[in-house]
């Protein structure tokens, strides 16, 4: 790899020139006997698996297997190997693929591929649990790192050496089962350099607010790759994509309601279902996690009930409208005002909120109000993972839609959440940020 690559400024034209002329995409190779099979027919590329044609109905996370499956879901896309062997067996017992992150340093990390036992110890680890798990049933397909860089420049051999030994000790030991990598966005250089200088067998991107330029980014590129493609993450927007912000710079979260309409939306108008190379895509994020907030990707909340984008991806899935009515929240005011009005406290001062219902959808069993300080003005804010501690004992126990609470003595910025169940196992969510300041 070191010698071609050395190399690779004299032979970028050649290389370029032999991609296009094989851009129709790869023919398969390997033995008609693999369990995993990426076909190209008639210009359309399926996956065969178990010989039977399989399109990814996905979601991203590594929880709630029944709730997939009894909402027409059949593959879950996981980040790393951590409690793998329970994943899959979740996943065989509800009849779900897995397709199963190998976590890899990205290639700004050079130390990381510079040293020889670094590497070494990488290898040998990754080569472990593909031979433990590559006979597994469950497993679609493995997926080498996630949002990795492939630029072009000489200092990163080492990231495609390591890259590439990494991908053939997984095609030889289970070839079996394809090989993809993620990049963020649609990104052509990288998918350039991807194509010349990586053996992988499909490639994959996670997407969100640049999700409606894709059809373009495709086409436009089409000249040089014309290949199959996963989406590995799609849905609402993150709030580093353009998310409204007060005065102070915190984020203003979409209601559940809003969530589940976006998703609808965006598969509809901007996720390319018609793609002959679109062969699946995954939805994120099939769980609960704190990125920002707790709420802000969380399809489900923490003890495991759901929320409206669950009855949103069974139709997306099924086609099939869901029969639950989820409660529905419009909005939430606090002493009268919305997230946009700026809402500005005096340290222990009390103030009220109360959270709208859409008529039809007050099925209330339970409110539960949260407050906590917010922490989005420190280092990594947006992907903070940190769980926070509420500062309940402001807010007083068995409050309904309408409560009354006493602002912090600290001064800075915090955020109202108010979490509403109904009595069938559902749930709706909305928050609003506001700043202490003194007065004096």
């Amino acid at each position: 790899m070191s010698k071609v690559y050395a190399q690779i400024h004299k032979l970028f034209p050649l290389l370029l020139f032999a991609a296009f002329v094989n851009c129709s995409g790869p023919e398969p190779t390997k033995e008609e006997n693999s369990a995993v099979r990426i076909r190209q027919e008639n210009g359309k590329y399926t996956i065969y698996r178990d010989g039977k044609p399989f399109t990814i109905k996905g979601a991203a996370g590594f929880s709630h297997f029944s709730e997939l499956k009894q909402a027409g879901g059949n593959t879950l896309r996981t980040w790393d190997t951590t409690h793998l062997d329970e994943i899959l067996d979740s996943a065989r017992a509800h009849d779900l693929a897995v397709i199963v992150g190998l976590p890899i340093p990205n290639n700004n990390d050079i130390g990381q591929y510079q040293d020889p036992a670094i590497i070494r110890i990488r290898y040998r680890a990754l080569q472990s649990l593909v031979r433990k798990h590559k006979g597994d049933r469950a497993i679609l397909m493995w997926c080498l790192g996630n949002e990795l860089d492939f630029p072009y420049k000489l200092i990163y051999r080492h990231f495609y050496e390591d890259f590439n030994d990494l991908t053939d000790m997984i095609h030889r030991e289970d070839p079996d089962h394809p090989v993809t990598t993620t990049v963020l966005n649609f990104n052509s250089k990288y998918i350039a350099n991807i194509q010349l200088l990586c053996d992988i067998d499909v490639i994959s991107f996670n997407i969100f607010s640049n999700l409606k330029n894709l059809r373009n980014d495709l086409a436009g590129f089409s000249w040089f790759w014309n290949g199959p493609y996963l989406l590995l993450e799609w849905g609402i927007d993150g709030p580093w994509h353009g998310a409204e912000e007060t005065a102070w710079g915190a984020f203003i979260e979409n209601t559940s309601k809003k969530k589940a309409d976006v998703y609808l939306k965006r598969y509809q108008q901007e996720l390319p279902v018609e793609d002959p190379r679109l062969i699946g895509a995954c939805a994120f994020f099939w769980g609960h996690k704190q990125e920002t907030t707790h709420t802000w990707f969380s399809i489900f909340d923490e003890t495991g009930e759901s929320s409206e984008t669950v009855a949103t991806m069974q139709y997306i899935w099924s086609g099939k409208p869901s029969k639950v009515k989820y409660p529905e929240v419009q909005y939430m005011l606090l002493n009268q005002k919305g997230a946009r009005d700026n809402i500005m406290l005096n340290p222990g001062a009390t103030a009220s909120a109360e959270v709208l219902m859409s008529a039809g959808h007050k099925d209330v069993k339970s409110v539960k109000w949260q407050l906590f300080k917010e922490d989005w003005y420190q280092e990594n804010q947006m992907n903070n993972i940190k769980k926070l501690r509420p500062l309940n004992h402001l807010i007083p126990a068995g409050s309904g839609l309408h409560t009354q609470f006493v602002s912090p003595s600290e001064e800075g910025p915090y955020r109202l959440f108010a979490t509403i169940y109904d009595h069938c196992g559902h749930f709706a969510s909305c928050n609003t940020p506001f700043y202490v300041v003194s007065d004096k």
